[in-house]
């Protein structure tokens, strides 16, 4: 009897998250069999805020109102690291631009990651948009800012408060401050592979 109301439970559970998500995106480590996995737990905790109140109903995954997403659509990002879009105060901007977001990457609560700024000129209009690109097995700390064109290669430790306003593709480092700049390399032989 438990197990047919776990099995009906899942089932209910993987349907409603069909209805209201885009399918592609209810797949990976988050959204395993089990129906009390985290996935599942989202869909069933932001599904009606999201779709039914409205707060981010064109963003095709389940997110918490405290993350902005802009233009869903541009964000590429490997579906195991979903729990990157609930870390609170996030925001991601892709509105001319993508943001690519490497496998492993580890993103903290409110960071900024930026496609396109105000035009100086007219504050009414936006500038040309550049993507914002992330290695594989990056993390970016608390209150981080990328802003358009920065691409960080693979391991790039990104310092809590640092905004990064270039490009450090050749990763394997830690860079800190305002603007960001390296302030350590790190050793490849202990770089831990996924």
């Amino acid at each position: 009897m438990k197990k047919r109301i776990v099995k009906t439970l899942t089932l209910m559970i993987y349907f409603w998250g069909c209805i209201w998500y885009d399918k592609k995106y209810l797949k990976g480590v988050n959204f395993n069999r089990s129906c009390f996995s985290i996935g599942w737990k989202w869909i069933l905790r932001y599904w009606f805020g999201q779709k039914i109140i409205g707060y981010a109903r064109d963003v095709p995954f389940p997110i918490p109102r405290g993350t902005t997403i802009v233009n869903p659509k541009n964000i590429i990002f490997d579906n195991n690291d979903m729990n990157n879009f609930h870390s609170n105060g996030c925001f991601y901007q892709a509105t001319k631009g993508k943001i690519v977001i490497g496998s492993g990457t580890q993103i903290a609560p409110n960071c900024g990651l930026v496609t396109t700024n105000h035009d100086i000129y007219n504050i009414k209009k936006h500038a040309k948009g550049k993507n914002v690109i992330i290695g594989k097995d990056c993390w970016l700390g608390m209150n981080a800012i990328l802003l358009p064109g920065v691409e960080l290669g693979d391991h790039t430790i990104v310092g809590a408060g640092s905004i990064v306003t270039k490009s450090f593709l050749d990763g394997n480092c830690v860079i800190c401050g305002n603007p960001a700049k390296i302030i350590k390399y790190l050793d490849k032989e202990k770089i831990n592979e996924i």
